[in-house]
């Protein structure tokens, strides 16, 4: 790493150095979210032609750097072969809110999911007795770390779109350290799981051939149980988990205007 210039950020006046590192130099947190092929290709294609014009941000931690804001312009400077790279090194105190970067590429809702979990597993290894409440600006919201348990451990495929607007308004952080907050995590994720099931049978049921359907499918169950515009839910989480189920179970054709 050489340093090239320190300075202050304009808005937080917290002290940032320019830098050129090694391209080996610089690494990938566990807790990255995936790469997308694509968009490292295009990046590739634009540094081709542009230049590398936008540092990408990393911090120094545990004698390493690590990108939280970049890795697809790290990853794509690696393709096409670059030996340095310039980043803005910023305080180690930034390493856990690389929630709040993912500026080049928004990421979806399961993209978010899996990359909450990743975080969340690194902070437990690094204290498990952390309040979980407590941690609540590394993550914008409970439910992706529910999400994330439901996909990793559970369901590769697990629809966590299909819920985003029912569990959060059910999902919440926990007052719990996190070695017991984790084993709700986990039970959480599959009474998601087994909703899901529901969802897929009567999906199965229905004869209908648009996976996307599904999403009405819990659309309509949400309705049913709660109502059609409803914006808040009293219930606690795994009662209006069986709410739904049982109004999913109930579901007809009818219910989607179409005649039995």
């Amino acid at each position: 790493m050489r340093e090239i210039a320190t300075f202050e950020d304009p808005v937080k006046k917290q002290p940032l150095t320019l830098a050129v590192f090694g391209i080996e130099e610089v690494h990938r947190p566990p807790f990255q979210r995936d790469l997308s092929e694509s968009l490292k290709k295009h990046l590739e294609l634009a540094i081709e032609k542009l230049g590398f014009l936008t540092p990408i941000v990393v911090v120094h931690k545990d004698g390493k750097y690590y990108v939280v804001d970049g890795q697809h312009r790290l990853e794509a400077m690696r393709d096409i072969g670059a030996r340095e790279i310039v980043g803005i090194i910023v305080d180690e105190s930034l390493y856990h809110h690389i929630l709040e970067f993912n500026t080049e590429k928004p990421p979806n809702v399961k993209e978010k999911s899996k990359q909450a979990y990743r975080l969340y597993q690194e902070l437990l290894k690094e204290d498990e007795n952390l309040i979980e409440e407590e941690l609540f600006t590394y993550f914008k919201d409970p439910m992706y770390i529910t999400f994330g348990f439901a996909i990793e451990e559970f369901d590769p495929k697990f629809p966590a779109s299909f819920y985003e607007s029912f569990v959060s308004k059910i999902d919440e952080f926990l007052r719990k350290p996190l070695k017991e907050a984790v084993e709700e995590r986990r039970r959480r994720a599959q009474a998601l799981i087994d909703l899901n099931q529901v969802v897929n049978q009567k999906y199965a049921e229905f004869g209908w051939d648009n996976a996307l359907l599904k999403g009405d499918i819990v659309r309509k169950a949400v309705q049913k149980a709660f109502g059609v515009r409803v914006r808040t839910i009293e219930e606690e989480f795994y009662a209006a988990i069986d709410r739904v189920k049982q109004a999913c179970e109930s579901l007809t054709p009818q219910d989607f205007g179409e005649v039995e």
